[in-house]
């Protein structure tokens, strides 16, 4: 029977990790993302979701992109200013990607 698509919201490895574990009989497919998630997945999730609320916050980004630093946790800011360079991202000063490095190790 196909699944109905009911939100679409982008999520954190942590948070799939979450919803994967609950299934009780996991197709193939399910497996594999259970298994990636589990080697892939950095830290408590519902810290996650703080760090990704402070980084909206704090450095006005979006929360796509804070989503996409949080599952990485980048640890130098040149790994950091990756996230930045493609597309109409805006411009970020060294120091502005520092504090950024400084709030991410808190929640290491």
């Amino acid at each position: 029977m196909p699944e109905k698509m009911i939100n679409r919201k982008a999520i954190t490895i942590g948070e799939a990790k979450e919803i994967l574990v609950k299934i009780e009989n996991p197709n193939p497919f399910q497996v594999r993302t259970l298994e990636y998630v589990n080697k892939f997945s950095k830290g408590n999730p519902s810290k996650m979701d703080d760090l990704i609320e402070r980084l909206v916050k704090d450095f006005e980004i979006e929360r796509r992109d804070a989503i996409e630093i949080v599952n990485s946790m980048p640890t130098s800011i040149e790994e950091l200013r990756v996230f930045f360079s493609t597309g109409k991202k805006r411009l970020v000063v060294s120091a502005q990607l520092e504090k950024m490095l400084k709030l991410l190790d808190e929640y290491k």
